[in-house]
């Protein structure tokens, strides 16, 4: 299956680079370009792209908006929209998550990167730059009043709970369905039944309440 790519961002240069990296992989195909937040949006609900890549900063929508009409809470068919962005910005990072972001990648992160980041989220994972990963970890751990506690992660159960560390530790479904010797699909099943009773958008959030609690 071909995984099709919806890219917006306003800087023709970087479209441009976008596409020949995606449109290089046997995989991948960029089916349309957007230069600003409000041409996105309108695009991907007409061509229904298995995958937005969105800058932050454009014209008319910026990134997180487009996120959240795209992804966000209270959309009916939600898309996979990942975040790319040249600003490391701690706020950026937590509005892309809330608002339905299932990766979040640094501009300077490479073409591997974004082809995996695209990848991951065609899949239902989801993918962050290691750098952003790793201070998202220690501000969750900073943040946190209460003590580590060895307790389950209620109201997980034991599978839920060995699930949602996994992909705390940045495991795929794929990766979690061997460790764990389940069907892909069950680990699907299982991490839709997480989402729901941690409130979280996606697995991203899921780590994110893991983080929290540990």
């Amino acid at each position: 299956m071909t995984i099709r790519v919806l890219i917006a961002d306003d800087q023709e240069d970087v479209r441009s680079a976008y596409r020949i990296i995606l449109d290089a992989q046997p995989d991948i195909t960029v089916i349309a370009e957007a230069a600003d937040g409000t041409t996105a949006v309108a695009l991907a609900r007409d061509l229904r792209p298995d995958v937005v890549l969105a800058d932050i900063r454009m014209p008319g929508l910026d990134g997180l908006a487009v996120t959240r009409l795209l992804a966000g809470p209270g959309v009916a068919n939600p898309m996979q929209v990942v975040v790319v962005t040249t600003f490391d910005v701690d706020q950026y990072v937590h509005t892309a998550l809330h608002n339905g972001a299932c990766g979040f990648i640094l501009k300077r992160s490479g073409p591997a990167l974004l082809t995996e980041a695209v990848r991951a989220a065609a899949a239902g994972d989801a993918l962050i730059s290691p750098q952003v990963t790793v201070r998202l970890l220690r501000t969750f751990r900073a943040e946190r009043t209460t003590p580590p506690t060895d307790l389950p992660l209620a109201p997980l159960t034991g599978r839920e709970t060995e699930i949602a560390r996994l992909v705390a530790q940045g495991k795929s479904n794929a990766q979690i369905a061997a460790t764990l010797f389940l069907s892909p699909g069950t680990v699907k099943n299982h991490l839709a039944t997480i989402q729901r009773k941690v409130d979280a958008p996606n697995r991203v959030g899921i780590a994110a309440w893991v983080w929290s609690r540990t």
